[in-house]
């Protein structure tokens, strides 16, 4: 028990600084203006379940799904930050005019119900918290962990699945605190922090992207 304590903590403190729920919360503060408390809480709880779904398949399969599609870390860090650059640039410049248009003023609001953005998988599950660093680190973690004799089998196959339940756990009781910061600052407050937060996303996506880059001119040229 000693040794399965040791490993979740470990694997938590390697993962929570990549994992950050911070900026997810920022992100859903920002594009939930718009959505029902009860759509906020159902956004959350998927996040959560992705974020357990992606670290899951990262620890046990990522090295191998990689392998498979020809997909290198810098190619996932340059997608991962174009993804947040695309995000980024919606909540700079929202689409909200077209919303008063005759053409979106005559449909059903089955339709209207059928166009609300579904964020929970992008951006706050991938890239914000499982993004590149986070599967990057677990699949780092995996390799070192499959090699080390210094723990007992089983506490080497449920450690795992107790960091990423843990992990997400904890992104979930972030994002459910959100609410109240959503009754704090009202449609006003909420709007101007979206645009605040997109301008800090498609700065993020431009140094994902950097260092993607950099990581390749690393390897490649040695620089």
């Amino acid at each position: 028990m000693i040794q399965l304590l040791e490993v979740v903590g470990l694997g938590l403190v390697a993962l929570l600084p990549l994992a950050n729920p911070l900026p997810a919360v920022a992100l859903l503060i920002g594009l939930s203006g718009g959505m029902t408390a009860a759509e906020r809480r159902r956004q959350s709880s998927l996040a959560a379940i992705y974020v357990f779904a992606i670290t899951i398949i990262a620890y046990y399969a990522g090295q191998a799904v990689m392998y498979a599609f020809g997909i290198s870390i810098p190619g996932l860090r340059i997608g991962g930050g174009l993804i947040v650059c695309s995000v980024g640039f919606a909540m700079l410049f929202p689409k909200a005019a077209l919303d008063h248009t005759p053409e979106v003023d005559g449909r059903s609001e089955e339709l209207k119900a059928q166009t609300t953005n579904d964020i929970a998988f992008v951006p706050l599950a991938m890239p914000t918290t499982a993004g590149p660093g986070t599967i990057a680190m677990i699949i780092a973690l995996a390799a070192s962990v499959r090699s080390s004799d210094q723990f007992e089998p089983w506490v080497l196959r449920l450690a795992p699945l107790l960091v990423c339940f843990l992990l997400a756990l904890i992104l979930w009781l972030c994002l459910r605190g959100s609410t109240s910061i959503l009754r704090f600052f009202g449609r006003s407050g909420i709007e101007a922090i979206s645009r605040l937060m997109g301008f800090l996303l498609v700065c993020m996506g431009v140094q994902f992207v950097i260092n993607g880059v950099l990581e390749i001119v690393h390897v490649e040229f040695g620089i």
